[in-house]
């Protein structure tokens, strides 16, 4: 098929797709189209579809897919959607890759955490958590006077809070509201100290996401 055809598939499909939506088409093992949108995973024509990914899982199970993929597959996390197509005698895959947090987006944030303190557990608004953490293979979030654990995982629950929580490392969730200070440690890594003194790092990983949300 003529890279002119594509192109029409990729305008046609981007006129009822949301703008931040980026368009790959894959036949065989490799894409072959790539119209980016605002959400850009910088595919390139050549590139060969990766394990994991959803143009892959639609291609082997043979129907629509629509999943989350962590970002150790394609370098960004994404949220997408798979179909399988045929161009000409050739199987190949439809993808619309959306951002991460598009479906969680249209949900109305969780308002309150319940979380287990010695044999009793409590709901707790939200609001009045200061920060969660991942540690020991158990979640914890803390408020100003107590520390809970919770059934919730980290990667679950940093697509459920509401905007005033940020993600600063794979084991932190901070809320921004109880931020005091931002400074470098003797790495000169960021850290954050929050009104109860605790102080949280900041991975490499996430420094330019944290500087861009918080504006500085």
């Amino acid at each position: 098929m003529e890279i002119s055809v594509l192109e029409q598939m990729g305008f046609i499909i981007g006129d009822w797709i949301p703008k931040e939506a980026s368009i790959a088409i894959a036949i065989g093992d490799s894409y072959i189209y790539y119209k980016a949108g605002v959400h850009d995973l910088q595919i390139q024509e050549g590139q060969p579809v990766l394990t994991g990914s959803i143009a892959a899982r639609a291609k082997k199970e043979g129907h629509r897919i629509e999943m989350f993929v962590e970002e150790s597959i394609l370098g960004t996390a994404y949220y997408g959607i798979g179909y399988p197509i045929r161009i000409g005698d050739k199987e190949g895959v439809l993808v619309i890759i959306l951002p991460p947090d598009y479906l969680i987006r249209k949900k109305q944030p969780i308002r309150f955490l319940t979380g287990k303190i010695d044999e009793t557990w409590r709901p707790v608004p939200v609001d009045k958590v200061s920060h969660i953490e991942s540690s020991q293979k158990k979640t914890w979030f803390y408020t100003d006077n107590e520390t809970y654990c919770s059934i919730h995982t980290l990667k679950n629950l940093k697509h459920q809070l509401p905007d005033s929580f940020l993600p600063i490392h794979r084991s932190y969730i901070v809320n921004i509201n109880y931020i005091e200070e931002i400074s470098r440690d003797i790495a000169s890594n960021y850290q954050l100290t929050l009104r109860d003194g605790s102080i949280l790092p900041v991975s490499q990983n996430y420094a330019a996401s944290v500087r861009e949300r918080l504006g500085f």
